[in-house]
């Protein structure tokens, strides 16, 4: 008679709670506040760089410096060894290079796992510290 429905509002409680109420406010409200907490959301990207185990200091440098600007910004990082030919029979090498990687971005962001040795290239996961401290 007055164009009301029965909206069940919360049925995981126990008993179910419903309320007399039109249902097509009730289903925009609920899609407003959908909508509301994707925009509150933190997109988290993926960026990767690639060394090689032969890296020369200042593209060393550079590099760095792009991985502590991406973990400042929040997003996650990879970081991949590559290696070549006769670069798989010295490994040795490109691990020296990523414990120096590890160490310096020791303060900007952490090891996200061990790392992961595939085929030709060794790769490293960086989180940014802000999200590991909250994780803890």
């Amino acid at each position: 008679e007055v164009g009301l429905d029965l909206v069940e509002v919360a049925g995981q409680a126990s008993p179910p709670v419903c309320r007399i109420m039109d249902y097509s406010k009730y289903k925009y409200e609920q899609e407003k506040k959908a909508k509301e907490a994707k925009k509150h959301q933190k997109i988290m990207h993926l960026k990767e760089i690639k060394f090689k185990p032969n890296i020369e200091e200042h593209d060393y440098q550079v590099k760095l410096h792009h991985l502590k600007k991406f973990l400042t910004r929040g997003d996650k990082a990879k970081v991949t060894m590559i290696f070549r030919g006769r670069e798989m029979s010295h490994i040795d090498i490109g691990k020296k290079v990523l414990d120096r990687v590890t160490a310096d971005l020791a303060e900007a962001g952490e090891l996200e796992a061990f790392p992961k040795r595939e085929g030709r290239s060794i790769t490293l996961n960086f989180i940014p510290k802000a999200v590991s401290q909250t994780k803890k």
